[in-house]
């Protein structure tokens, strides 16, 4: 059976995950409404500005989040990992608290200062490829979330229950690991 993965169409980047689940054989929706969570397997918040995405999601979506977290996966993408978090840093702002994570906004410098770094990421099988950080923010407190991957000793790659967040974006690459090892382990009550 195919699965159904919503990309959450707040704002930020959501054709290179629409392609990347499209090569493995799963279909996406864009969601800007919470009725249009119903009937998805899975959901990403992708990279952009997370205070963006904060200010264009009314309190109703905001609260079908939390409510669609509690019985299925959701994947955040570096601004998406930071409404996924327990707290917010630089500065501090609301967020889901999907993750038992602290993070800490732009911590790696403005746009010009991104860069990509190749990366051991701990899913099956064991895999490693390059990956882009753009105004990528920084976890700095893990609690009982899994690390899954590390660049210079620091968490970029976290999975808390059925939830994961990347601080990097494995969508602009052409790596499908770890869309593909999201299908397969995305889950649901």
């Amino acid at each position: 059976m195919t699965k159904k993965i919503g990309l959450l169409g707040l704002q930020g980047c959501l054709e290179p995950h629409a392609a990347k689940f499209a090569a493995c054989g799963a279909e996406t929706a864009k969601v800007l409404e919470p009725g249009q969570l119903s009937g998805l397997d899975a959901l990403v918040i992708p990279g952009g500005e997370s205070s963006t995405m904060l200010r264009a999601a009314s309190s109703e979506m905001w609260q079908a989040l939390v409510l669609f977290a509690a019985h299925k996966s959701v994947w955040g993408v570096c601004a998406g990992s930071i409404l996924m978090a327990r707290e917010v840093r630089n500065p501090q702002q609301r967020s889901l608290g999907l993750l038992d994570m602290v993070i800490e906004r732009n911590a790696y410098g403005a746009q010009n200062e991104s860069f990509a770094a190749e990366l051991a990421v701990a899913i099956e099988p064991a895999h490693r490829a390059t990956y882009l950080f753009i105004r990528a923010p920084r976890i700095i407190e893990t609690g009982d979330a899994q690390v899954m991957a590390e660049h210079k000793g620091i968490p970029v790659m976290v999975r808390n229950g059925r939830h994961l967040a990347t601080t990097f974006h494995p969508e602009l690459t052409e790596d499908l690991a770890i869309h593909r090892w999201f299908l397969a382990n995305c889950a649901s009550d």
